[in-house]
């Protein structure tokens, strides 16, 4: 699996348009690196550091708490 790349994001965040840094990080990853399912965004983010911040500021531990959280915003 490919590593997070902070710096892309950054980029990606200044036109986004959002203020939620999850919700960003999830349409980046969707859109960099062309993933939809759940299961592989939650590993990506589950193996970066500051990805598994986000995900535990929000007590998302596992594929199935991302894939709620994607369909509520």
């Amino acid at each position: 699996m490919a590593a997070f790349d902070w710096d892309e994001y950054r980029e990606f965040k200044k036109f986004s348009g959002k203020d939620d840094k999850l919700e960003i990080a999830i349409d980046f990853i969707r859109s960099y690196y062309n993933m939809s399912n759940p299961r592989d965004i939650y590993d990506m983010m589950a193996e970066d550091d500051i990805g598994r911040m986000m995900l535990d500021k929000r007590e998302i531990t596992d594929a199935e708490d991302l894939e709620n959280f994607m369909f509520q915003s």
